[in-house]
């Protein structure tokens, strides 16, 4: 009789479950090592007969003045996770400091000058994605610039992760980015409620990261949107996955320009993969939650090592191996 009345109670708690998810309109993935399988599933092979350029041309928009190692960041990260190219489109003055960084990088001091949606429009056909905002600031000339540019890219159909002072300008605009489902953006808690409270017109629910994240994309029209934090939460308005990666306590700043370069490079793989690849699963959604566990494993791999010294230069340094360790073995 015991084992009868658990059997129903059980059942019946499943039912609330179940009606909770439907209330959302989506449902979440827990299992890491399927999703992360749906990771491996885009990810193209190495090959010597491939050509230079074939495994991903990434622009970076952004860098000024005041801020040159969120681009560098954000651009070394999609090298270093396996695009063959990587551009930064920046501010005349953060040009030459950008290129001291790295000989890695191609850098076009181009983004305040007058006709700089000209300039970056030349180079579009070229792009697989674009990563819009680290670095950008806040500067007027700059976002008009920013606008146009990703106004063009639409046009184009070109992939955009929006991250930084890109979503305060989403924030000012959502039209720009409104319906684009080649968009992702990455939010933390702060641009996140910032986003929330321009496009729902009121305060996020604190207690229900799931189901603000998933109101955020369906609002937007189904953009992807990653909210950042102790754990990850990913929406494209139809399911909401949840990355619980093990990271660190270190946080300190650059970690997430080595998310938007890394998801970059992820997103086009995942576009040119398709749905076939990732079980029906939005090929975006999967490329988020890839970027998001690796970023978290090289934080937890260069803490191990470095501690509470730990900068987002250790972390750079552990992408090879972060990688391998959750996408190639």
């Amino acid at each position: 009789m015991a084992v009868r009345v658990r059997g129903v109670v059980i059942r019946a708690c499943k039912r609330v479950l179940e009606r909770a998810f439907s209330l959302h309109k989506a449902h979440s993935i827990k299992d890491m090592e399927n999703t992360s399988q749906l990771v491996r599933n885009i990810i193209p092979p190495l090959s010597a007969r491939k050509h230079k350029g074939q495994d991903g041309r990434i622009g970076v928009v952004g860098g000024c003045q005041e801020y040159t190692g969120a681009p560098y960041f954000a651009a070394i990260s999609a090298l270093k996770v396996g695009a063959d190219l990587s551009h930064v489109f920046c501010a005349r003055e953060a040009a030459p400091v950008i290129k001291a960084y790295s000989p890695e990088l191609i850098v076009h001091p181009i983004l305040d000058s007058p006709n700089a949606v000209h300039e970056v429009e030349k180079w579009l056909p070229r792009l697989h994605a674009l990563v819009v905002g680290p670095g950008l600031g806040r500067d007027d000339v700059l976002l008009k610039n920013v606008k146009g540019i990703l106004e063009a890219s639409k046009a184009r159909g070109i992939p955009v992760v929006v991250d930084a002072d890109g979503l305060w300008l989403v924030a000012q605009q959502p039209a720009l980015i409104q319906g684009y489902q080649k968009a992702v953006l990455t939010p933390n808690h702060m641009e996140f409620g910032r986003l929330y409270e321009a496009v729902l017109r009121g305060p996020a629910d604190s207690a229900d990261h799931h189901g603000s994240v998933l109101r955020l994309s369906q609002a937007l029209g189904n953009v992807t949107v990653v909210l950042k934090g102790e754990h990850d939460v990913i929406s494209d308005g139809q399911q909401v996955l949840t990355c619980s990666q093990e990271g660190s306590s270190r946080r300190c700043g650059g970690q997430g320009d080595l998310l938007s370069g890394s998801l970059g490079v992820l997103v086009h793989w995942a576009l040119l993969a398709g749905p076939e690849k990732t079980n029906g699963s939005s090929p975006l959604l999967v490329a988020a939650f890839g970027a998001c566990a690796l970023t978290r494993l090289c934080n937890y791999q260069a803490f191990q090592k470095h501690g509470r010294s730990t900068t987002t230069t250790d972390m750079v340094a552990e992408v090879g191996v972060a990688f391998s360790k959750l996408f190639e073995t």
